[in-house]
């Protein structure tokens, strides 16, 4: 494809890419891939069923991380080298049910526990590899829909890009907590709730590479909240809500991932359902957002979308249709374009190192 290092990003992008899957629908684990850097293709490598259902990935230290979605749940370290990743050691239980996601901070790691609503801080070792649990924050609540919104859900934490804070997404609450993490003790303590619309079933969150605004995806309303963030107060303020489909969409659509270009020109939204990628324009300050295009996600329900380092090239993470397809950037108008896939049962999600 064509554009500049300037518009999209620099380098020619990543050599090793990895896959969770879901083994309990048939995946085969953590999957290694080499990425052709000219074209983008993968090509699995190896895989490793070592850790049960790892639904999400995170890679910080040379070290590779996978939450285990199982009741009771656990976190796994692995080794990245190689046709597939190595388990450096027997996973950890994180003291919740059903983690759905994981992070780096502090010299901790972090888990979002889905199933009890609560966040798991555990410390890491020199090597990587993480030690009991040193804290589980409980989030209380809950929301209208009665089926999904019974209890508190959390489903992201992530920490934002000052360093100061971890804000941790709750589906079931239908808000965004500020958390503050003491590195020495892994401590977590609870700074301060934003509450978003009644029902929205906030799922994932993205900050602008300035740092000064943030978007929260729904999962219950196919939508994107535009927020502002104080790193220095600690604050969020929401600002807009853009839907991510149209009014007469057929079906259900349930967002899932959503991704930030790296120069803060594009917003990207995978679309569960409607089996699709919303493309959003960003203002250049970030605290606008105006939808552009949408198009196939080049399979079916996509569980995450990630961008390889380069900014040239989404990845989609089909879960039902089991493949992980890519699509070239267009450097102009942010639009993804298919340019090819590769098989991957139960395929959960996608990281890049």
């Amino acid at each position: 494809m064509g554009g500049t290092d300037e518009t999209l990003g620099r380098g020619t992008g990543p050599v090793r890419a990895y896959l969770g899957s879901f083994t309990s629908a048939g995946g085969r684990g953590v999957l290694a891939a080499d990425v052709d850097p000219v074209t983008g293709a993968l090509t699995v490598t190896g895989a490793t069923v070592a850790v049960a259902d790892p639904s999400y990935l995170a890679l910080a230290g040379g070290v590779l991380y996978a939450v285990s979605e199982t009741d009771p749940g656990a976190v796994a370290a692995l080794a990245p080298g190689g046709p597939a990743p190595r388990p450096l050691g027997a996973p950890v239980p994180v003291d919740g049910a059903g983690p759905t996601h994981l992070a780096v901070a502090a010299g901790h790691l972090l888990t979002a526990n889905y199933t009890s609503g609560s966040v798991t801080a555990l410390p890491l070792g020199a090597d990587g590899v993480p030690g009991p649990a040193t804290a589980v924050l409980r989030h209380e609540g809950a929301g209208p829909v009665a089926d999904r919104q019974a209890g508190p859900h959390a489903h992201q934490v992530l920490p934002d890009p000052s360093g100061r804070w971890v804000l941790t997404v709750d589906l079931g609450t239908d808000s965004v907590r500020v958390c503050a993490l003491d590195p020495a003790t892994g401590a977590l303590r609870l700074h301060g709730e934003t509450a978003l619309r009644p029902g929205y079933g906030p799922r994932h969150l993205a900050f602008h590479p300035a740092g000064g605004h943030l978007y929260v995806v729904g999962e219950l309303e196919p939508a994107v909240t535009v927020c502002r963030w104080d790193a220095r107060a600690g604050e969020l303020t929401p600002l807009a809500e853009i839907p991510l489909v149209d009014t007469d969409a057929a079906g259900p659509a349930y967002p899932s991932a959503v991704v930030v270009a790296p120069d803060g020109r594009f917003l990207w939204v995978a679309v569960r359902g409607t089996d699709t990628l919303a493309v959003l324009v960003l203002s250049p300050a970030g605290d606008e957002a105006i939808r552009s295009a949408t198009v196939p996600c080049g399979g079916a329900w996509p569980r995450d979308l990630a961008l390889d380092p380069s900014g040239r090239r989404l990845y989609a993470a089909n879960e039902r249709s089991g493949d992980v397809t890519w699509f070239d950037v267009d450097p102009e108008t942010g639009t993804p374009v298919r340019a090819g896939s590769v098989e991957a049962p139960a395929v959960t999600c996608v990281v890049f190192g």
